[in-house]
């Protein structure tokens, strides 16, 4: 089967017009120009790699942190009508004992292939930076406690964020690289000095860059610049208007290009109404689409989609569409090390996401097959 596009996104960047040659779930060719054979289907506007999202808390009115599959399923399905393809489950802080459990209960969709991977986000936070995670269940990174939920997961934790200046934080970085598990930086109060050691130590993210973290200071920098500006770390850009400034996003997408990964950090309300929710143990309140803690009012996560974070990348903070385009696919899968997906190319999974001129959403295609209505 091939499709044509007025604009495909390839690799190397957008061609017009563009096809993609598919059979069964696999690409089989793509390029710029006529298609090697008739296609079966000319699609107005643009292809996109299906989006891949490496920190979402939820949407369509249910959580992932409730560790229950049916909430599981329902914040898939909604993601997915909305491009992401690929998923990374986050969890919150709480206790040892509900991470295990809620840990266990969604690994059999990482190993159906339904979700990619999941991603502990807390307890190892600094309370100094804690954002919406309850603060009474913050402690010190205990790398038995982090090897036992490794373990609950049996493989499936793909991503740990640790505060890494706390006690223990280095070894728990350490533990993390050994098992395969990629580190994060984030809720952190390090200065740029500590920053840059726990890089050298292993940390390869940076947890929702700016957010939760120690601001920037012209005589105490912190982590913000020390992980922008180095080569070895993806940094996480929440772009829905509220977390960034626009000027703060074009600023962090020119300082890291190719380095950065657009994410939801999606919590209930994503795809869904204002009303009451929770994000773990806490209460949340969504108002005019933005959500805090009941409280405090603490931001708590985003009512973002992949499809809003790109169009809100491009329209209002001015970011090139293919880098934009890159961010919500082609990296995050390379951080994660996702072989299969995040572009358009031979050999890859056929996930497709089918935009219109004003980059909504048309249809989305996983596995080779155009998802329902």
């Amino acid at each position: 089967m091939i499709l044509s596009a007025d604009r495909v996104v390839l690799p190397t960047g957008s061609v017009e017009p563009g096809w993609v040659e598919m059979s069964g779930e696999r690409i089989t060719g793509a390029g710029g120009g006529t298609p090697p054979a008739p296609a079966v289907r000319h699609l107005s506007g643009t292809l996109v790699p299906g989006f891949v999202d490496q920190h979402c808390h939820g949407g369509g009115g249910a959580s992932f942190t409730t560790g229950d599959p049916a909430d599981a399923a329902t914040v898939i399905a909604t993601h997915r009508a909305h491009g992401t393809t690929s998923l990374v489950a986050s969890l919150v802080t709480d206790t040892s004992e509900n991470l295990e459990s809620h840990v266990r209960a969604l690994a059999p969709l990482v190993r159906e292939g339904e979700l990619v991977g999941l991603h502990l986000e807390g307890p190892w936070l600094s309370a100094l930076h804690c954002g919406a995670h309850d603060p009474t269940l913050l402690r010190s990174p205990d790398p038995a406690e982090i090897g036992r939920v490794l373990d609950a997961g049996e493989g499936t934790v793909v991503m740990v964020t640790v505060a890494t200046e706390l006690d223990h934080g280095l070894e728990a970085v350490a533990l993390l690289t050994e098992r395969g598990v990629l580190a994060a930086l984030g809720h952190t109060d390090a200065t740029w000095d500590h920053a840059r050691a726990a890089v050298d130590a292993g940390v390869t993210v940076a947890t929702h860059l700016f957010n939760t973290m120690r601001p920037v200071h012209h005589r105490d920098p912190g982590p913000v610049l020390a992980l922008a500006g180095d080569h070895r770390v993806v940094v996480e850009l929440i772009a829905d208007g509220i977390h960034l400034h626009p000027e703060v996003l074009r600023w962090a997408t020119a300082s890291a290009p190719g380095r950065f990964s657009l994410i939801t950090d999606a919590m209930g309300a994503a795809g869904s109404a204002d009303g009451d929710y929770v994000l773990g143990p806490a209460a949340v309140q969504v108002r005019d689409g933005v959500a805090r803690l009941v409280e405090g009012g603490a931001i708590a996560g985003s009512t973002l989609t992949m499809d809003r974070a790109l169009r809100y990348a491009v329209a209002v903070a001015g970011v090139p569409f293919d880098r934009a385009v890159e961010a919500t696919s082609a990296t995050p899968a390379r951080v994660l090390g996702l072989g299969e997906v995040g572009s358009i190319a031979a050999g890859m999974l056929a996930d497709l996401v089918h935009l219109d001129d004003a980059l909504e959403v048309v249809a989305v295609m996983r596995r080779g097959t155009w998802l329902p209505d």
